[in-house]
Protein backbone atom coordinates (compact mmCIF):
# COMPACT_ATOMS: atom_id res chain seq x y z
CA UNK A 1 0.00 0.00 0.00
CA UNK A 2 1.11 3.89 -0.81
CA UNK A 3 3.47 5.24 1.99
CA UNK A 4 0.84 7.39 3.40
CA UNK A 5 -1.19 4.83 4.75
CA UNK A 6 1.96 3.31 6.58
CA UNK A 7 1.41 6.12 9.41
CA UNK A 8 -0.41 4.48 11.82
CA UNK A 9 -0.85 3.67 15.38
CA UNK A 10 0.96 0.80 16.82
CA UNK A 11 -0.48 -0.64 20.38
CA UNK A 12 2.51 -1.27 23.17
CA UNK A 13 0.06 -0.33 26.69
CA UNK A 14 0.09 3.26 27.30
CA UNK A 15 3.48 4.02 25.21
CA UNK A 16 1.74 3.98 22.01
CA UNK A 17 3.30 5.91 19.43
CA UNK A 18 0.66 8.20 16.62
CA UNK A 19 1.28 8.81 13.01
CA UNK A 20 -1.16 10.10 10.91
CA UNK A 21 -2.32 10.37 7.62
CA UNK A 22 -5.10 12.61 5.98
CA UNK A 23 -8.31 11.08 5.17
CA UNK A 24 -8.22 11.90 1.22
CA UNK A 25 -4.76 10.47 1.03
CA UNK A 26 -6.05 7.26 2.55
CA UNK A 27 -9.08 7.08 0.23
CA UNK A 28 -6.58 7.08 -2.41
CA UNK A 29 -4.58 3.98 -1.17
CA UNK A 30 -7.11 2.07 -0.94
CA UNK A 31 -8.83 2.37 -3.75
CA UNK A 32 -5.20 0.97 -5.26
CA UNK A 33 -5.10 -1.63 -3.35
CA UNK A 34 -8.15 -4.25 -4.07
CA UNK A 35 -7.90 -7.19 -1.30
CA UNK A 36 -5.67 -7.15 1.65
CA UNK A 37 -6.19 -10.01 5.06
CA UNK A 38 -5.21 -8.33 7.70
CA UNK A 39 -8.21 -6.04 9.80
CA UNK A 40 -7.53 -2.79 11.25
CA UNK A 41 -10.47 -0.85 12.90
CA UNK A 42 -10.09 3.04 11.43
CA UNK A 43 -11.32 6.07 13.26
CA UNK A 44 -11.45 9.75 11.54
CA UNK A 45 -9.93 12.59 14.18
CA UNK A 46 -11.93 15.78 14.74
CA UNK A 47 -10.67 18.66 12.80
CA UNK A 48 -9.06 21.37 14.54
CA UNK A 49 -11.99 24.05 14.25
CA UNK A 50 -14.61 21.30 14.92
CA UNK A 51 -16.44 23.40 17.80
CA UNK A 52 -17.01 25.89 14.79
CA UNK A 53 -18.35 24.23 11.80
CA UNK A 54 -19.65 20.59 12.94
CA UNK A 55 -23.24 20.25 14.37
CA UNK A 56 -25.17 17.33 15.35
CA UNK A 57 -27.56 17.21 12.22
CA UNK A 58 -26.93 14.72 10.40
CA UNK A 59 -25.24 15.65 6.89
CA UNK A 60 -27.05 13.54 4.78
CA UNK A 61 -27.68 9.47 3.82
CA UNK A 62 -24.71 8.22 4.43
CA UNK A 63 -24.79 5.45 1.89
CA UNK A 64 -25.19 8.04 -0.79
CA UNK A 65 -22.06 10.27 -0.64
CA UNK A 66 -18.55 9.19 -1.59
CA UNK A 67 -15.29 10.49 -0.75
CA UNK A 68 -15.03 13.13 -3.22
CA UNK A 69 -17.51 14.86 -2.11
CA UNK A 70 -17.31 15.24 1.55
CA UNK A 71 -16.03 17.98 3.00
CA UNK A 72 -12.53 19.65 2.78
CA UNK A 73 -12.54 19.57 6.66
CA UNK A 74 -13.30 16.17 7.04
CA UNK A 75 -10.87 14.78 3.59
CA UNK A 76 -7.81 16.83 5.58
CA UNK A 77 -8.24 15.24 8.76
CA UNK A 78 -6.03 13.12 10.60
CA UNK A 79 -6.89 9.16 10.27
CA UNK A 80 -5.61 6.95 13.32
CA UNK A 81 -5.54 3.13 13.12
CA UNK A 82 -5.49 0.53 16.44
CA UNK A 83 -3.99 -2.79 15.49
CA UNK A 84 -4.96 -5.86 17.26
CA UNK A 85 -3.05 -5.50 20.44
CA UNK A 86 -0.39 -8.68 19.70
CA UNK A 87 1.65 -6.52 21.95
CA UNK A 88 5.00 -6.54 19.04
CA UNK A 89 6.03 -3.11 17.32
CA UNK A 90 3.42 -2.81 14.47
CA UNK A 91 5.75 0.05 12.76
CA UNK A 92 5.47 -1.45 9.02
CA UNK A 93 1.22 -2.58 9.49
CA UNK A 94 -0.20 -1.76 6.28
CA UNK A 95 -3.70 0.22 6.81
CA UNK A 96 -5.99 -2.03 5.32
CA UNK A 97 -9.58 -0.48 4.63
CA UNK A 98 -12.42 -1.87 6.78
CA UNK A 99 -15.59 -4.42 5.40
CA UNK A 100 -17.12 -2.41 2.24
CA UNK A 101 -20.89 -1.82 3.42
CA UNK A 102 -23.42 -3.67 1.62
CA UNK A 103 -25.48 -2.05 -0.67
CA UNK A 104 -29.01 -1.80 -0.15
CA UNK A 105 -31.61 -4.53 -1.50
CA UNK A 106 -32.97 -2.53 -4.71
CA UNK A 107 -36.85 -3.10 -4.58
CA UNK A 108 -38.35 -4.68 -7.31
CA UNK A 109 -40.51 -2.22 -9.58
CA UNK A 110 -43.78 -2.58 -10.11
CA UNK A 111 -45.48 -3.98 -13.53
CA UNK A 112 -48.63 -1.39 -14.26
CA UNK A 113 -50.46 -2.71 -17.01
CA UNK A 114 -53.51 -0.99 -18.68
CA UNK A 115 -56.84 -2.94 -17.54
CA UNK A 116 -59.18 -3.16 -14.82
CA UNK A 117 -58.91 -4.23 -11.96
CA UNK A 118 -59.65 -7.88 -10.86
CA UNK A 119 -60.20 -7.89 -6.78
CA UNK A 120 -60.66 -10.58 -4.64
CA UNK A 121 -62.31 -9.50 -1.56
CA UNK A 122 -65.56 -11.42 -0.41
CA UNK A 123 -68.92 -9.33 -0.50
CA UNK A 124 -70.13 -7.70 2.65
CA UNK A 125 -72.86 -10.46 3.88
CA UNK A 126 -72.67 -9.30 7.82
CA UNK A 127 -75.62 -8.02 9.70
CA UNK A 128 -75.27 -6.14 13.09
CA UNK A 129 -77.17 -7.69 16.37
CA UNK A 130 -76.46 -5.23 18.47
CA UNK A 131 -78.45 -2.50 16.87
CA UNK A 132 -81.64 -4.65 16.44
CA UNK A 133 -80.71 -5.10 20.23
CA UNK A 134 -80.59 -1.34 20.72
CA UNK A 135 -83.96 -1.08 18.69
CA UNK A 136 -85.61 -3.31 20.70
CA UNK A 137 -84.69 -1.34 24.17
CA UNK A 138 -85.98 1.93 22.47
CA UNK A 139 -83.67 4.53 24.65
CA UNK A 140 -84.33 7.92 25.16
CA UNK A 141 -81.58 10.47 24.12
CA UNK A 142 -80.27 10.41 27.58
CA UNK A 143 -79.75 6.27 27.42
CA UNK A 144 -78.06 6.42 24.38
CA UNK A 145 -75.47 9.05 25.60
CA UNK A 146 -74.93 7.32 28.89
CA UNK A 147 -73.66 4.36 26.21
CA UNK A 148 -70.46 6.69 26.23
CA UNK A 149 -70.63 8.45 29.37
CA UNK A 150 -71.50 5.33 31.39
CA UNK A 151 -71.53 4.53 34.95
CA UNK A 152 -68.02 3.24 35.23
CA UNK A 153 -66.38 6.63 33.19
CA UNK A 154 -68.58 9.01 35.30
CA UNK A 155 -67.12 7.01 38.25
CA UNK A 156 -63.62 7.32 37.03
CA UNK A 157 -63.49 10.41 36.59
CA UNK A 158 -65.26 11.46 39.99
CA UNK A 159 -62.57 9.68 41.78
CA UNK A 160 -59.66 11.07 39.69
CA UNK A 161 -61.14 14.47 40.40
CA UNK A 162 -61.36 13.85 43.76
CA UNK A 163 -57.87 12.58 44.14
CA UNK A 164 -56.51 15.27 42.41
CA UNK A 165 -57.90 17.68 44.69
CA UNK A 166 -56.73 15.84 47.87
CA UNK A 167 -53.52 16.26 46.52
CA UNK A 168 -53.69 19.72 46.26
CA UNK A 169 -54.68 19.83 49.77
CA UNK A 170 -58.95 20.58 48.78
CA UNK A 171 -61.68 18.41 50.32
CA UNK A 172 -63.97 18.66 47.12
CA UNK A 173 -65.98 15.54 47.66
CA UNK A 174 -67.37 15.51 44.06
CA UNK A 175 -70.40 13.37 43.68
CA UNK A 176 -72.26 11.80 40.86
CA UNK A 177 -74.59 13.85 40.59
CA UNK A 178 -73.09 17.42 40.88
CA UNK A 179 -70.65 15.81 37.98
CA UNK A 180 -73.85 15.35 35.67
CA UNK A 181 -74.72 19.07 36.62
CA UNK A 182 -71.57 20.36 35.53
CA UNK A 183 -72.13 17.59 32.57
CA UNK A 184 -75.61 19.67 31.55
CA UNK A 185 -74.43 23.08 31.63
CA UNK A 186 -71.37 21.95 29.53
CA UNK A 187 -73.80 20.93 27.01
CA UNK A 188 -75.89 23.49 27.48
CA UNK A 189 -73.17 26.27 26.63
CA UNK A 190 -73.84 24.85 23.73
CA UNK A 191 -76.69 26.45 22.03
CA UNK A 192 -77.20 29.04 24.78
CA UNK A 193 -73.52 30.99 25.03
CA UNK A 194 -73.08 34.36 27.30
CA UNK A 195 -70.14 36.23 27.29
CA UNK A 196 -68.93 35.26 30.55
CA UNK A 197 -70.30 31.93 31.92
CA UNK A 198 -70.93 33.71 35.50
CA UNK A 199 -73.81 35.07 33.48
CA UNK A 200 -76.14 31.86 33.96
CA UNK A 201 -76.55 32.57 37.83
CA UNK A 202 -76.74 36.39 37.40
CA UNK A 203 -80.09 37.70 38.92
CA UNK A 204 -80.04 40.40 35.90
CA UNK A 205 -83.62 39.35 33.76
CA UNK A 206 -81.87 39.72 30.37
CA UNK A 207 -79.22 36.97 31.83
CA UNK A 208 -80.51 34.52 34.35
CA UNK A 209 -80.63 31.13 33.77
CA UNK A 210 -83.40 29.46 36.01
CA UNK A 211 -82.37 26.18 35.45
CA UNK A 212 -78.79 26.46 35.64
CA UNK A 213 -79.21 28.12 39.21
CA UNK A 214 -81.55 26.01 40.30
CA UNK A 215 -79.18 23.29 39.78
CA UNK A 216 -75.90 23.84 41.11
CA UNK A 217 -74.37 27.19 42.97
CA UNK A 218 -71.72 29.42 40.81
CA UNK A 219 -69.02 29.21 43.11
CA UNK A 220 -69.20 25.13 43.45
CA UNK A 221 -69.62 24.96 39.16
CA UNK A 222 -66.43 27.00 39.69
CA UNK A 223 -64.71 25.06 42.13
CA UNK A 224 -65.00 21.34 40.37
CA UNK A 225 -64.67 22.47 36.76
CA UNK A 226 -61.15 23.87 38.26
CA UNK A 227 -60.33 21.09 39.29
CA UNK A 228 -61.54 18.80 36.67
CA UNK A 229 -58.81 15.78 36.12
CA UNK A 230 -59.08 12.17 34.57
CA UNK A 231 -55.49 11.13 35.15
CA UNK A 232 -52.82 9.99 38.39
CA UNK A 233 -50.28 12.93 37.91
CA UNK A 234 -48.01 9.92 39.90
CA UNK A 235 -48.59 7.88 36.93
CA UNK A 236 -48.52 9.90 33.79
CA UNK A 237 -46.17 8.71 30.31
CA UNK A 238 -43.88 11.38 30.30
CA UNK A 239 -43.45 10.35 26.20
CA UNK A 240 -47.27 11.21 25.80
CA UNK A 241 -48.04 14.89 25.16
CA UNK A 242 -51.81 13.73 26.09
CA UNK A 243 -51.43 11.71 28.94
CA UNK A 244 -53.22 13.62 31.38
CA UNK A 245 -56.24 12.57 29.20
CA UNK A 246 -55.18 9.16 28.37
CA UNK A 247 -57.19 7.06 30.53
CA UNK A 248 -60.73 8.75 29.07
CA UNK A 249 -59.61 8.47 25.32
CA UNK A 250 -59.08 5.09 25.69
CA UNK A 251 -62.27 4.41 27.78
CA UNK A 252 -64.21 6.82 25.05
CA UNK A 253 -62.60 4.60 22.14
CA UNK A 254 -63.57 1.77 24.14
CA UNK A 255 -67.31 2.88 24.26
CA UNK A 256 -67.50 4.06 20.84
CA UNK A 257 -66.09 0.97 19.03
CA UNK A 258 -68.64 -1.10 21.49
CA UNK A 259 -71.47 0.43 20.13
CA UNK A 260 -70.42 1.49 16.73
CA UNK A 261 -72.72 0.45 13.37
CA UNK A 262 -71.38 -2.19 11.80
CA UNK A 263 -71.11 -1.00 8.59
CA UNK A 264 -69.07 -1.78 5.35
CA UNK A 265 -67.65 1.55 4.39
CA UNK A 266 -65.70 3.62 6.60
CA UNK A 267 -64.33 7.44 6.48
CA UNK A 268 -60.78 8.20 7.86
CA UNK A 269 -59.39 11.96 7.82
CA UNK A 270 -58.03 14.83 10.23
CA UNK A 271 -60.33 16.72 12.69
CA UNK A 272 -59.36 20.13 14.79
CA UNK A 273 -60.44 20.33 18.28
CA UNK A 274 -60.52 24.58 18.51
CA UNK A 275 -57.33 25.45 20.77
CA UNK A 276 -55.80 29.01 21.21
CA UNK A 277 -52.85 28.23 23.92
CA UNK A 278 -49.19 27.57 24.07
CA UNK A 279 -49.37 24.23 24.08
CA UNK A 280 -46.58 22.17 21.79
CA UNK A 281 -49.26 19.91 20.04
CA UNK A 282 -51.36 22.91 18.94
CA UNK A 283 -51.05 23.27 15.14
CA UNK A 284 -51.99 25.88 12.13
CA UNK A 285 -53.74 24.51 8.95
CA UNK A 286 -54.47 27.32 6.28
CA UNK A 287 -57.86 26.23 4.58
CA UNK A 288 -59.66 24.81 7.58
CA UNK A 289 -62.65 26.03 9.44
CA UNK A 290 -60.55 25.77 12.81
CA UNK A 291 -57.30 26.60 11.64
CA UNK A 292 -55.55 26.62 15.08
CA UNK A 293 -55.71 23.92 17.43
CA UNK A 294 -55.38 20.12 18.09
CA UNK A 295 -55.10 17.92 15.08
CA UNK A 296 -57.10 14.37 15.95
CA UNK A 297 -56.95 11.36 13.65
CA UNK A 298 -60.60 10.14 13.52
CA UNK A 299 -61.97 7.02 11.90
CA UNK A 300 -66.06 7.60 11.15
CA UNK A 301 -69.00 6.03 9.29
CA UNK A 302 -70.12 6.97 6.29
CA UNK A 303 -72.80 9.23 8.06
CA UNK A 304 -70.72 10.45 10.64
CA UNK A 305 -70.79 8.29 13.51
CA UNK A 306 -66.69 8.61 15.25
CA UNK A 307 -65.34 4.58 15.74
CA UNK A 308 -61.98 5.38 16.93
CA UNK A 309 -59.84 9.05 17.10
CA UNK A 310 -56.48 9.76 18.50
CA UNK A 311 -55.15 13.50 19.08
CA UNK A 312 -52.14 13.80 16.71
CA UNK A 313 -48.27 14.48 18.32
CA UNK A 314 -46.08 14.32 15.19
CA UNK A 315 -43.67 11.79 14.98
CA UNK A 316 -41.74 13.02 17.80
CA UNK A 317 -44.05 11.33 20.26
CA UNK A 318 -45.37 8.83 17.52
CA UNK A 319 -43.37 6.96 15.58
CA UNK A 320 -44.62 5.55 12.15
CA UNK A 321 -44.50 1.73 10.91
CA UNK A 322 -41.92 1.24 8.92
CA UNK A 323 -42.06 2.09 4.87
CA UNK A 324 -45.04 4.31 5.56
CA UNK A 325 -45.12 8.13 6.52
CA UNK A 326 -47.66 9.11 9.77
CA UNK A 327 -50.65 9.03 8.16
CA UNK A 328 -50.37 5.48 6.61
CA UNK A 329 -49.63 4.51 10.38
CA UNK A 330 -52.52 6.08 11.51
CA UNK A 331 -54.79 4.44 9.36
CA UNK A 332 -53.24 1.45 10.16
CA UNK A 333 -54.19 1.60 13.68
CA UNK A 334 -57.76 2.48 12.60
CA UNK A 335 -58.24 -0.96 10.51
CA UNK A 336 -56.52 -3.00 13.58
CA UNK A 337 -59.36 -1.06 15.72
CA UNK A 338 -62.41 -1.91 13.20
CA UNK A 339 -61.02 -6.05 12.88
CA UNK A 340 -61.12 -6.48 16.73
CA UNK A 341 -64.93 -6.97 16.00
CA UNK A 342 -64.32 -9.51 13.14
CA UNK A 343 -62.09 -9.39 10.16
CA UNK A 344 -64.57 -8.34 7.77
CA UNK A 345 -63.78 -6.81 4.33
CA UNK A 346 -64.10 -3.26 5.34
CA UNK A 347 -64.24 -0.90 2.81
CA UNK A 348 -62.03 2.47 4.27
CA UNK A 349 -61.78 6.02 2.46
CA UNK A 350 -59.17 8.11 3.00
CA UNK A 351 -57.76 11.31 1.04
CA UNK A 352 -54.46 12.18 -0.62
CA UNK A 353 -53.06 13.23 2.94
CA UNK A 354 -52.90 9.28 3.56
CA UNK A 355 -53.41 7.52 0.50
CA UNK A 356 -50.14 6.00 -1.22
CA UNK A 357 -49.32 2.54 -2.66
CA UNK A 358 -47.67 0.59 -0.37
CA UNK A 359 -50.63 1.66 2.39
CA UNK A 360 -52.71 -0.23 -0.19
CA UNK A 361 -50.68 -3.05 -0.39
CA UNK A 362 -50.38 -3.69 3.62
CA UNK A 363 -54.66 -3.13 3.41
CA UNK A 364 -54.88 -5.63 0.93
CA UNK A 365 -52.78 -8.13 2.89
CA UNK A 366 -55.00 -7.66 5.81
CA UNK A 367 -58.16 -8.32 4.19
CA UNK A 368 -59.33 -4.63 3.90
CA UNK A 369 -60.75 -2.43 0.93
CA UNK A 370 -59.23 1.08 0.51
CA UNK A 371 -59.74 3.71 -1.87
CA UNK A 372 -58.29 7.19 -1.66
CA UNK A 373 -56.94 10.12 -3.82
CA UNK A 374 -53.31 10.11 -4.26
CA UNK A 375 -50.15 12.63 -4.84
CA UNK A 376 -48.44 12.23 -7.52
CA UNK A 377 -45.22 11.13 -6.46
CA UNK A 378 -46.67 8.24 -4.22
CA UNK A 379 -47.82 6.06 -7.23
CA UNK A 380 -44.85 4.51 -7.83
CA UNK A 381 -43.78 5.54 -11.23
CA UNK A 382 -47.12 4.65 -12.54
CA UNK A 383 -47.29 5.50 -16.01
CA UNK A 384 -49.87 7.47 -16.10
CA UNK A 385 -50.65 10.39 -19.33
CA UNK A 386 -49.22 13.60 -18.14
CA UNK A 387 -51.51 16.03 -16.21
CA UNK A 388 -50.56 18.58 -19.14
CA UNK A 389 -52.12 16.22 -21.74
CA UNK A 390 -54.97 14.93 -20.10
CA UNK A 391 -56.33 18.75 -19.49
CA UNK A 392 -56.10 19.59 -23.22
CA UNK A 393 -58.75 16.35 -23.83
CA UNK A 394 -62.56 16.49 -23.25
CA UNK A 395 -63.63 16.81 -19.60
CA UNK A 396 -64.11 13.33 -18.13
CA UNK A 397 -60.99 11.51 -19.90
CA UNK A 398 -59.06 9.12 -17.85
CA UNK A 399 -56.29 7.02 -17.58
CA UNK A 400 -55.64 4.04 -15.91
CA UNK A 401 -53.00 1.47 -14.85
CA UNK A 402 -53.14 -1.85 -12.82
CA UNK A 403 -50.10 -3.58 -10.83
CA UNK A 404 -50.30 -7.33 -12.23
CA UNK A 405 -48.89 -8.56 -8.69
CA UNK A 406 -51.20 -7.17 -6.37
CA UNK A 407 -54.41 -5.84 -7.85
CA UNK A 408 -54.12 -2.28 -7.35
CA UNK A 409 -55.40 0.69 -9.76
CA UNK A 410 -54.49 3.92 -10.32
CA UNK A 411 -57.00 6.72 -12.46
CA UNK A 412 -55.97 9.84 -13.49
CA UNK A 413 -59.70 11.65 -14.27
CA UNK A 414 -59.99 14.81 -15.66
CA UNK A 415 -62.62 16.93 -14.34
CA UNK A 416 -62.31 20.63 -13.61
CA UNK A 417 -59.05 19.37 -12.27
CA UNK A 418 -56.67 16.40 -12.67
CA UNK A 419 -57.45 13.82 -9.77
CA UNK A 420 -55.74 11.05 -8.95
CA UNK A 421 -57.61 7.85 -7.43
CA UNK A 422 -56.31 4.42 -6.17
CA UNK A 423 -57.76 1.57 -5.29
CA UNK A 424 -57.27 -1.98 -4.02
CA UNK A 425 -60.81 -2.94 -4.44
CA UNK A 426 -62.87 -0.81 -6.97
CA UNK A 427 -61.99 -0.48 -10.68
CA UNK A 428 -63.04 1.66 -14.13
CA UNK A 429 -65.86 -0.42 -14.65
CA UNK A 430 -69.11 0.45 -14.87
CA UNK A 431 -68.11 4.05 -16.37
CA UNK A 432 -71.11 6.36 -15.27
CA UNK A 433 -72.46 9.67 -17.21
CA UNK A 434 -73.04 12.04 -14.25
CA UNK A 435 -73.79 15.96 -14.63
CA UNK A 436 -71.27 18.25 -13.37
CA UNK A 437 -71.08 22.07 -12.66
CA UNK A 438 -68.50 24.07 -15.38
CA UNK A 439 -67.52 27.74 -14.17
CA UNK A 440 -67.08 29.02 -17.34
CA UNK A 441 -70.26 27.89 -19.36
CA UNK A 442 -72.29 28.63 -15.93
CA UNK A 443 -73.91 25.37 -16.99
CA UNK A 444 -74.36 21.79 -15.73
CA UNK A 445 -71.95 19.48 -18.29
CA UNK A 446 -72.74 15.67 -18.77
CA UNK A 447 -69.14 13.44 -17.80
CA UNK A 448 -67.63 10.39 -18.03
CA UNK A 449 -66.86 9.26 -14.64
CA UNK A 450 -65.24 5.80 -13.56
CA UNK A 451 -66.74 3.65 -11.17
CA UNK A 452 -64.17 4.02 -8.28
CA UNK A 453 -64.38 8.03 -8.41
CA UNK A 454 -68.23 7.80 -7.92
CA UNK A 455 -68.12 5.31 -4.61
CA UNK A 456 -64.92 7.87 -3.58
CA UNK A 457 -67.39 11.07 -3.86
CA UNK A 458 -70.57 9.04 -2.18
CA UNK A 459 -68.67 7.69 0.65
CA UNK A 460 -65.70 10.06 1.73
CA UNK A 461 -67.31 12.65 3.81
CA UNK A 462 -67.79 11.00 6.96
CA UNK A 463 -65.32 12.99 8.95
CA UNK A 464 -66.54 15.94 7.58
CA UNK A 465 -70.33 15.50 8.36
CA UNK A 466 -68.91 14.71 11.83
CA UNK A 467 -67.21 18.04 12.27
CA UNK A 468 -70.59 19.43 10.87
CA UNK A 469 -72.14 18.28 13.27
CA UNK A 470 -69.83 19.43 16.37
CA UNK A 471 -69.69 22.61 14.87
CA UNK A 472 -73.44 23.42 15.16
CA UNK A 473 -73.68 23.42 18.84
CA UNK A 474 -70.67 22.75 20.35
CA UNK A 475 -69.27 23.18 23.92
CA UNK A 476 -68.87 26.89 24.50
CA UNK A 477 -67.17 27.18 27.79
CA UNK A 478 -63.32 26.18 28.57
CA UNK A 479 -61.36 26.64 31.39
CA UNK A 480 -57.74 27.25 31.95
CA UNK A 481 -56.28 24.20 31.54
CA UNK A 482 -55.14 22.96 28.08
CA UNK A 483 -57.08 20.23 27.92
CA UNK A 484 -60.34 21.87 28.87
CA UNK A 485 -60.86 22.32 25.20
CA UNK A 486 -60.58 18.79 24.39
CA UNK A 487 -62.73 17.50 26.95
CA UNK A 488 -65.51 19.83 25.21
CA UNK A 489 -64.85 18.43 22.01
CA UNK A 490 -65.09 14.26 23.76
CA UNK A 491 -68.38 15.73 25.20
CA UNK A 492 -69.89 16.62 21.55
CA UNK A 493 -68.46 13.51 20.05
CA UNK A 494 -70.49 11.61 22.20
CA UNK A 495 -73.45 13.79 22.05
CA UNK A 496 -73.17 13.38 17.79
CA UNK A 497 -72.56 9.09 18.48
CA UNK A 498 -75.76 9.11 20.65
CA UNK A 499 -77.96 11.08 18.12
CA UNK A 500 -76.55 8.84 14.96
CA UNK A 501 -77.82 5.73 16.82
CA UNK A 502 -80.77 7.71 17.84
CA UNK A 503 -81.56 8.30 14.30
CA UNK A 504 -80.92 4.58 13.30
CA UNK A 505 -82.80 3.22 16.37
CA UNK A 506 -85.94 5.67 16.45
CA UNK A 507 -86.92 5.98 12.71
CA UNK A 508 -90.29 6.78 13.81
CA UNK A 509 -90.22 9.11 16.17
CA UNK A 510 -86.40 11.13 15.31
CA UNK A 511 -85.37 15.02 16.68
CA UNK A 512 -82.91 16.95 15.35
CA UNK A 513 -79.58 16.96 17.03
CA UNK A 514 -80.62 20.60 18.65
CA UNK A 515 -83.79 19.07 20.61
CA UNK A 516 -81.76 15.96 20.77
CA UNK A 517 -79.05 17.68 22.49
CA UNK A 518 -81.36 20.59 24.61
CA UNK A 519 -83.51 17.40 26.17
CA UNK A 520 -80.02 15.54 27.45
CA UNK A 521 -79.16 18.99 29.09
CA UNK A 522 -82.51 19.42 30.60
CA UNK A 523 -82.44 16.02 31.83
CA UNK A 524 -79.60 16.48 33.48
CA UNK A 525 -79.95 20.15 35.42
CA UNK A 526 -83.45 19.02 36.53
CA UNK A 527 -82.95 15.36 37.51
CA UNK A 528 -79.51 16.08 40.11
CA UNK A 529 -80.45 19.51 40.96
CA UNK A 530 -79.04 19.83 44.33
CA UNK A 531 -82.15 20.41 46.82
CA UNK A 532 -80.05 20.45 49.70
CA UNK A 533 -79.27 23.69 50.09
CA UNK A 534 -80.58 26.09 51.94
CA UNK A 535 -82.73 28.64 50.83
CA UNK A 536 -83.68 26.33 47.76
CA UNK A 537 -86.74 24.86 47.15
CA UNK A 538 -87.59 21.32 48.12
CA UNK A 539 -88.88 20.03 45.01
CA UNK A 540 -87.91 20.48 41.39
CA UNK A 541 -89.42 22.57 39.25
CA UNK A 542 -91.82 21.84 36.70
CA UNK A 543 -94.55 25.05 35.82
CA UNK A 544 -92.26 25.14 32.59
CA UNK A 545 -90.67 21.49 31.55
CA UNK A 546 -93.60 20.23 32.54
CA UNK A 547 -95.53 21.53 29.32
CA UNK A 548 -92.99 22.30 26.95
CA UNK A 549 -93.62 19.64 24.78
CA UNK A 550 -89.87 18.82 24.35
CA UNK A 551 -88.27 16.07 24.92
CA UNK A 552 -90.76 13.97 27.32
CA UNK A 553 -90.31 9.99 27.04
CA UNK A 554 -91.55 7.66 29.14
CA UNK A 555 -89.61 4.55 30.32
CA UNK A 556 -89.67 1.57 32.71
CA UNK A 557 -89.12 1.53 36.59
CA UNK A 558 -88.28 -1.05 38.69
CA UNK A 559 -90.14 0.32 41.98
CA UNK A 560 -94.14 1.06 40.93
CA UNK A 561 -94.60 4.26 42.37
CA UNK A 562 -97.97 6.70 42.02
CA UNK A 563 -99.57 7.98 38.86
CA UNK A 564 -98.72 11.81 39.03
CA UNK A 565 -102.45 11.61 37.00
CA UNK A 566 -104.84 9.14 38.33
CA UNK A 567 -103.00 8.45 41.80
CA UNK A 568 -102.85 4.41 41.21
CA UNK A 569 -99.79 2.30 40.75
CA UNK A 570 -97.55 2.46 37.98
CA UNK A 571 -94.62 0.91 36.60
CA UNK A 572 -93.80 3.41 34.05
CA UNK A 573 -92.97 7.64 34.26
CA UNK A 574 -91.83 10.43 32.48
CA UNK A 575 -88.02 10.76 32.00
CA UNK A 576 -87.72 14.26 32.19
CA UNK A 577 -90.35 15.07 35.10
CA UNK A 578 -89.54 12.40 36.92
CA UNK A 579 -93.09 11.68 37.86
CA UNK A 580 -94.89 8.07 37.86
CA UNK A 581 -96.86 8.75 34.96
CA UNK A 582 -99.40 5.64 33.01
CA UNK A 583 -99.13 5.46 28.91
CA UNK A 584 -102.55 5.92 28.86
CA UNK A 585 -102.27 9.56 31.28
CA UNK A 586 -98.99 9.96 29.77
CA UNK A 587 -100.87 12.80 27.22
CA UNK A 588 -103.15 14.24 29.41
CA UNK A 589 -100.76 14.90 32.03
CA UNK A 590 -98.49 17.21 29.47
CA UNK A 591 -100.99 18.98 28.34
CA UNK A 592 -103.91 19.93 31.26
Amino acid sequence: MASASRDVITGRGSHSKVKSAKLLEVLNAMEEEESSNNREEIFIAPPDNASGEFTDEDSGDEDSQRGAHLPGSVLHASVLCEDSGTGEDNDDLELQPAKKRQKAVVKPQRVWTKRDIRPDFGSWMASDPHIEDLKSQELSPVGLFELFFDEGTINFIVNETNRYAWQKNVNLSLTTQELKCVLGILILSGYISYPRRRMFWETSPDSHHHLVADAIRRDRFELIFSYLHFADNNELDANDRFAKVRPLIIRMNCNFQKHAPLEEFYSFGESMCEYFGRRGSRQLYTGKPLRLGYKIWCGTTSRGYLVWFEPSQGTLFTKPDRSLDLGGSMVVKFVDALQERGFLPYHIFFDKVFTSVKLMSILRKKGVKATGTVREYRTERCPLKDPKELKKMKRGSFDYKVDESEEIIVCRWHDSSVVNICSNAVGIEPVRVTSRHSGTAKTRTQVHQPSLVKLYQEKVGGVGRMDQNIAKYKVKIRGMKWYSSFIGYVIDAALNNAWQLHRICCQDAQVDLLAFRRYIACVYLESNADTTSQGRRSRRLETESRFDMIGHWIIHQDKRTRCALCHSQTNTRCEKCQKGVHAKCFREYHIR
